[in-house]
């Protein structure tokens, strides 16, 4: 894996390597899980955002609603049968 230099405040460096001390990793670590994080919380954002705007159109929404219940029916994983 190649590395490179970014810039960042000292103020976040110290926060890095404060954190890193205290969960035992090495500061790329945590900067590349906090990254990931961040990525999956903005694409949940935007999947909530979409789906708002589509519930926000109702004839959209029951055409997604009836396509879903069609899905629905093609499971038979017979999970409705739990208790």
């Amino acid at each position: 894996m190649s590395t490179t230099t970014i810039r960042v405040s000292t103020q976040t460096r110290d926060a890095l390597r404060e954190l890193a001390q205290k969960v035992n990793l090495p500061m790329q670590k945590i900067a590349e899980q906090a990254i990931e994080q961040y990525q999956r919380q903005h694409l949940l954002t935007a999947a909530n955002a979409a789906y708002a705007q589509l519930r926000a159109d109702d004839p959209a929404w029951q055409a997604y609603v009836a396509e879903m219940a069609e899905w629905d029916v093609s499971l038979n994983d017979g999970l409705e049968d739990l208790p």
